[in-house]
C-alpha cells in the first residue's frame, strides 16, 4: 500500500509541476498571436507518466483559434518541458479547454439574478 500513495505524491507533484512550467512556456516563449491570454487551470499525468492532459483556459479572443496555436506548439511545448523537467520519458501532452470558470460564472449569475426578499436575509450577517 505504501508504494500506490507515493505514486499518487508523486503524480500531484508532477502535475503542479508540469503546470508550472508549461504555464511559463506559453507566457514567455510562444509569440503564436491566435493564442492570446491563455491560462493553465489544471493538469492531469496518468499513473503511468506517459500522458498528461493540460486544461487551459482563455481570457477574450477566439477559442478555436486559440486550440489551434496551442496544438500547433505543442511538440515546442513537449520538447521544452523535457529540457525542463529531468524525466526518463516527456509525457506526451494533450491541451482541453476548462469550463469550469464559465461554470462558476454562470451559476453566480443565476445566483444574483435571484430575488429574494430582505426578511429572508435577516440574521444572516453574523453568520461567519
Amino acid at each position: 500500500m505504501k508504494t500506490k500513495h507515493f505514486a499518487y505524491e508523486r503524480c500531484d507533484r508532477l502535475n503542479t509541476l508540469i503546470k508550472e512550467e508549461v504555464s511559463d512556456i506559453i507566457l514567455n516563449h510562444l509569440n503564436d498571436p491566435r493564442i492570446g491570454f491563455v491560462t493553465v487551470t489544471e493538469v492531469k499525468v496518468a499513473h503511468d507518466l506517459h500522458y498528461a492532459v493540460i486544461y487551459v483556459s482563455f481570457y477574450g479572443g477566439d477559442k478555436k483559434e486559440g486550440m489551434e496555436g496551442l496544438a500547433h506548439a505543442t511538440g515546442f511545448i513537449r520538447t521544452e518541458l523535457g529540457k525542463r523537467i529531468k524525466m526518463r520519458y516527456t509525457p506526451e501532452i494533450a491541451f482541453k479547454i476548462d469550463t469550469s470558470i464559465e461554470s462558476g460564472a454562470h451559476v453566480l449569475g443565476i445566483i444574483d439574478s435571484l430575488e429574494i426578499p430582505e426578511n429572508h436575509l435577516e440574521g444572516l450577517e453574523n453568520i461567519p
